[in-house]
């Protein structure tokens, strides 16, 4: 049973730093990906950026370019979001996701998320201006 657990959110104001950590567990398989996802009132759920477990390789949103840095800690089992220059625009529920099948980073953020698999239950990021 995949389990994928989230921490870090809070409250920040604009130009700030917040880190998200996501622990996960139950994977059988050498090859996944877990990617960061989060939906804004009103808007669509989106992936933020997304890191193959495996080999490092990473996929980043044009939106966060430059700003937020995805990691992965294979002895902890947790995945990192470090976000800087925070803006009011971030501001979103934050989710860990996975999938159940072998695919990439890349493929994992822009799959539909209503098909992703793995769900954590989510982290509130607010960046107040």
């Amino acid at each position: 049973q995949v389990q994928l657990v989230e921490y870090g959110g809070g409250l920040v104001q604009a130009g700030g730093s917040l880190r998200l950590s996501c622990a996960y567990s139950g994977f059988t398989s050498d090859y996944y990906a877990i990617g960061w996802f989060r939906q804004a009132p009103g808007k669509e759920r989106e992936g933020v950026s997304c890191i193959s477990t495996s080999d490092g390789s990473i996929y980043y949103a044009d939106s966060v370019k430059g700003r937020f840095t995805i990691s992965r800690d294979i002895a902890k089992n947790t995945v990192y979001l470090q976000m800087n220059s925070l803006k009011p625009e971030d501001t979103a529920v934050y989710y860990c996701a996975a999938d159940a099948d072998a695919i990439g980073p890349t493929t994992l953020c822009t799959k539909p998320s209503r098909n992703l698999d793995y769900w954590g239950r989510g982290t509130q990021v607010t960046v107040s201006s």
